[in-house]
């Protein structure tokens, strides 16, 4: 079977913001799991989810074959060391703090992910990258300002910190050396390794005394936000995360994640709360850096006047 064609630059975007829209839309939907259940359990329990719902889409996509010849030890890896741990840590720096805090500390995604790139694939820092990623942080710096106040930074954020450093990685790993997979069964077998890891820990977290929750705390509407926080905001979001990253390449790829806290705004204004016009004017921000560094729109620079 030839390759597919390669999406178009648009195409790649707009499945970037897809992938982003609906991992915001989980934030706020693990609110009231958080008050129900430690972040521990929770996120074993996400993950797990998540991968029971992509191994069979995963089978039915691309067939007996492919489950057998895929690399089963390095995608269980990836997925426990940094899928895992990264999304444990995630649920561990939202309890810490907030929904809009936990996207907000992803703006350092880009700054990361290029800086992978320059270091492992000896890309080139241009201007107009740079250039693009300086907007996107500056517009994801402008949509974390709801009240006009310098945020607080605790041991929230730098749980959230932390997770964004192995996501990334994770992300570029999952490319990178599973390159054989299509991008469902790249996600699939990271998920796999994740929920596993996560079971285990939750397994020797147990044995530990620790609290392994009680999910029978959870009513219908708290399964719903589950399968919002899990299949949607880590399964669905994933496949198209990873696709995104294999078009356009992690560096790229998560400009677009300072977009957001205004995501992440636009579902509490579905939920009643208000309209805020500075995270609008922060997606704006990010938009243009992402135009920037793809060379899709130029930055104005100052020439000297000819004499």
């Amino acid at each position: 079977m030839p390759p597919a064609p390669s999406p178009t630059p648009l195409a790649a975007n707009l499945m970037c913001m897809a992938s982003m829209f609906i991992w915001a839309a989980g934030l706020p939907a693990a609110e009231p799991l958080i008050a129900l259940l430690p972040p521990l359990p929770l996120a074993a329990g996400r993950m797990v989810l998540a991968a029971l719902s992509l191994l069979p889409v995963w089978w039915l996509a691309d067939g007996t074959g492919a489950l057998r010849r895929a690399d089963w030890p390095r995608g269980i890896a990836i997925g426990a060391v940094a899928f895992g741990a990264g999304a444990f840590l995630l649920v561990l720096g939202q309890a810490n703090s907030d929904p809009v805090t936990a996207a907000i500390v992803s703006a350092t995604m880009p700054v990361i992910g290029i800086a992978l790139e320059v270091v492992l694939d000896r890309r080139r820092l241009t201007f107009a990258l740079a250039g693009g990623v300086a907007l996107s942080l500056v517009g994801g710096l402008v949509a974390l300002n709801r009240t006009g106040d310098a945020p607080g930074l605790g041991l929230g954020a730098l749980y959230c910190l932390i997770s964004v450093v192995l996501f990334t990685l994770g992300s570029r790993l999952a490319v990178t050396a599973l390159a054989g997979l299509s991008p469902i069964g790249r996600t699939a077998i990271t998920q796999i390794g994740a929920a596993i890891g996560a079971l285990l820990a939750v397994a020797a977290h147990a044995l530990a005394g620790g609290d392994s929750g009680d999910w029978t705390r959870l009513g219908l509407p708290d399964w719903g936000a589950l399968m919002i926080f899990s299949i949607g905001g880590l399964g669905i979001a994933q496949v198209l995360w990873i696709k995104s990253v294999g078009n356009l390449g992690i560096g790229l790829a998560s400009l677009h994640i300072n977009a957001a806290p205004f995501y992440v705004m636009l579902m509490l204004f579905a939920l009643g709360q208000p309209w805020n016009w500075t995270q609008a004017a922060g997606a704006v921000i990010v938009g243009l850096g992402v135009l920037v560094a793809q060379n899709l729109l130029a930055l104005p620079l100052h020439r000297p006047r000819r004499t």
